[in-house]
């Protein structure tokens, strides 16, 4: 019976005498999607990686990849490679060498070797680069190459610890397309480690968010950032306002935890109507700052609480600090949270 996961973690825990890096972690990574591990330094997300890998063992839990269980098999048993934040080129090699290290390993014939080689790097847009040493190579042409290199084996799964950490903020989004398409093309599963938020959205099909060891939610991009169900997911992807007890019961009438985004809100003049369906609160501006596209405002609430507001920058008019305005939103875009 064919597996519609390519990756399952069941009940898997990681521990380092008394830190959980992981902590009984459960879900599956779907065969043939992009699937991100978000969170911040030490949320247990690398752990889980490599537990994937098999560069670690589980303290407790099992690991299956496409149906079989690998929990206690070595790195090389599994159907899977790695591409690593410093991409882990050899030196003295050039390019196609490189890329070809694991067919040579393997003792596939030369003309083989070579014609897949040349297919990875037409794949990777590196064709001419064959010769070339990777100290004459770009950040982004080294990932590349260490791309290439990682898929020229056919590995069913492709693990990614945050392979474009390295690169500058333009080449970042650059490579963020690019990995995206050459992940559609090659139809392999892509598990990618990354504690950038935006990262994240741009990429994957399904996101999961670690904190503390224990993933707080999984889903796509847009459940995610929409419908957030804890405050820590709330924080963490994008900007949120979060309000709880007296600051929350001004605003919806209940103390419980609530979350609204900053783009979510329209800001008025004190003395400006409020279309019908709107739920609105009026407060004072207490900081503005220009950021060209967009002026984000700190508007401090009557009812007490802050919350930031932005808006676009549509015509020339900003509020200015001290001024009383009024902020309205859609009912649908406050969020409970549990």
């Amino acid at each position: 019976m064919q597996c519609d996961y390519a990756v399952r973690l069941d009940r898997v825990s990681r521990h380092f005498g008394d830190v959980h890096a992981v902590d009984d972690v459960t879900f599956d990574i779907y065969d043939g999607e992009f699937f991100t591990m978000l969170g911040p330094s030490g949320s247990g997300k690398t752990t889980c990686l490599r537990l994937i890998a098999g560069f670690d063992q589980p303290t407790r839990g099992r690991i299956f990849l496409h149906g079989q269980d690998v929990s206690g098999k070595p790195p090389y048993e599994r159907d899977v490679n790695t591409v690593f934040q410093d991409y882990a080129l050899f030196p003295h090699m050039n390019v196609a060498d490189n890329v070809g290290y694991g067919l040579m390993i393997r003792k596939v014939p030369k003309p083989e070797r070579m014609r897949r080689v040349r297919e990875m790097l037409d794949l990777v847009q590196l064709s001419g680069f064959e010769q070339r040493k990777p100290s004459q190579l770009s950040g982004g042409q080294r990932q590349r190459v260490a791309l290439a290199r990682a898929l020229i084996n056919h590995p069913r799964v492709l693990l990614l610890d945050e392979p474009l950490g390295a690169l500058d903020l333009k080449l970042r989004q650059q490579m963020q397309v690019e990995l995206k398409a050459i992940q559609k093309k090659v139809g392999i599963t892509f598990v990618f480690v990354t504690h950038d938020q935006e990262e994240a959205l741009t990429m994957s099909d399904r996101i999961a968010v670690f904190n503390q060891g224990k993933v707080e939610q999984i889903g796509t991009p847009e459940e995610m950032y929409e419908k957030p169900a804890t405050a820590f997911v709330a924080g963490f992807l994008g900007t949120s306002n979060l309000l709880s007890g007296e600051q929350a019961r001004a605003l919806t009438g209940s103390a419980g935890a609530i979350a609204i985004r900053p783009e979510k809100i329209r800001i008025f003049g004190a003395d400006e109507g409020v279309a019908a369906g709107l739920q609105s609160a009026c407060g004072v501006v207490r900081d503005s700052v220009y950021l060209g596209t967009y002026t984000r405002y700190l508007v401090e609430l009557e009812g007490g609480g802050d919350l930031v507001v932005i808006e676009q920058n549509l015509d020339s008019r900003m509020r200015t600090r001290g001024e009383r305005v009024k902020l309205a939103w859609h009912p649908e875009h406050l969020r409970r949270l549990g």
